[in-house]
């Protein structure tokens, strides 16, 4: 394992002005040291052809699996879209879990949500853990990060300022550290 615990932080939501987004960025924030979370963006991602991944992976595919295969852990933070998770994220997690050498094996997976809604993401959760489970990633377990209520949570420029959501977050990053060793 590397010196810096290094964590592929992704969101599930290409909305400028995302919960799920802002989110990830209080997790780059509150990630415990040496734990450092890298962002990457899903919206160059094509949607999945299995033609084209007969033909070779298209480059934006090729560098988040490298990227993940790369990282200790893997952070998703994802909306919940009619109780499942957004296309934007399963089209992601389609391409790079292709085999040969799908790199979400083994792999320590942490996952959050927030949402506007009182119940959060808990069917979004739900079904991400389901998918890497069959993966065979190391998926932390509860208690889970479902922020509800969120626009109650982050201010106007998308900073997450309650207090005890931010502590939730905080030792949530903590636990996937712990898996991570």
């Amino acid at each position: 394992m590397s010196e810096h615990h290094k964590v592929v932080g992704l969101s599930g939501s290409a909305r400028a002005k995302s919960f799920n987004t802002s989110l990830l960025r209080a997790a780059q924030e509150l990630a415990p040291p040496p734990m450092q979370v890298d962002m990457h963006d899903l919206r160059a991602i094509p949607m999945y052809d299995d033609d084209v991944r007969m033909r070779g992976y298209p480059p934006s595919v090729t560098q988040l699996r490298e990227a993940i295969r790369a990282a200790d852990a893997l952070l998703i933070v994802s909306p919940e879209y009619n109780r499942s998770i957004p296309a934007l994220l399963k089209n992601a997690i389609d391409w790079v879990s292709r085999l040969p050498n799908q790199p979400f094996d083994d792999k320590p997976v942490a996952i959050m949500g927030a949402s506007p809604g009182a119940l959060g993401t808990a069917f979004a959760n739900y079904h991400l853990r389901q998918m890497f489970v069959y993966l065979n990633a190391k998926v932390l377990n509860g208690p889970e990060v479902l922020v509800g209520n969120a626009g109650e949570k982050f201010n106007d420029q998308g900073r997450l300022v309650d207090d005890a959501t931010r502590e939730v977050v905080r030792d949530h990053l903590v636990r996937l550290m712990d898996i991570m060793r």
